[in-house]
């Protein structure tokens, strides 16, 4: 089957899921407003984080299926499990929001690292099966192994993250917003390593 349909299906849980993040910033309660929206800060960050790493999701999802010349039916079914996961994200972005500066900091960071060491491993799934079996015949190489290598360390960088948030959440909270501005570079260097 095309793959535009596997497409307008992803493009609409990328949508939901984005949107979903901003519910869970709420409005000022009676106090001093000024002072409440500075306390928000932990939402606001959280929602930043979430909503520029599902637009990388986004962005390379785009990508693999460029390169993808159809979609049989195995394809398909590592795309609805990458998709799950990708739902998902609102909920551990809600509790890195609530918890980042009380108890549960440690949970909350585990769970989000989770969430996206997961997502890590059906991307990477998703890419594999794309590049060893759907590529299309006129894949440029160079743009093709730029992938691989941009792809790769994303699991051990997500894990890895997700293990520091055991001994302290806020430095793997900076690593996961490190990790995003990584893969946001990632993604420039081969798109133009590849025109060179």
């Amino acid at each position: 089957m095309p793959t535009s349909r596997l497409e307008a299906f992803a493009d609409g849980v990328f949508a939901i899921a984005a949107t979903l993040l901003i519910i869970e910033i709420h409005l000022p309660g009676e106090g001093e407003v000024g002072e409440e929206l500075l306390d928000l800060w932990p939402s606001y960050f959280a929602y930043a984080l979430s909503f520029l790493t599902i637009g990388i999701m986004w962005v390379n999802h785009h990508v693999v299926l460029a390169y993808t010349r159809e979609a049989d039916r195995i394809f398909l079914f590592i795309n609805i499990f990458l998709l799950m996961a990708i739902a998902f994200v609102p909920f551990p972005t809600a509790l890195v929001a609530d918890h980042i500066t009380e108890d549960g900091a440690r949970e909350a960071l585990l769970a989000y690292g989770l969430t996206y060491t997961v997502i890590a491993v059906f991307f990477q799934a998703f890419w594999q099966y794309a590049y060893r079996r759907l590529l299309v015949p006129d894949a440029d190489p160079r743009e093709v192994a730029g992938i691989n290598r941009s792809y790769l360390p994303g699991i051990p960088l997500y894990a890895g993250a997700t293990l520091v948030s055991l001994v302290s959440p806020t430095a793997a909270l900076f690593l996961f917003a490190a990790i995003a501005l990584v893969y946001v570079s990632a993604s420039i260097w081969v798109r133009d390593e590849a025109l060179r």
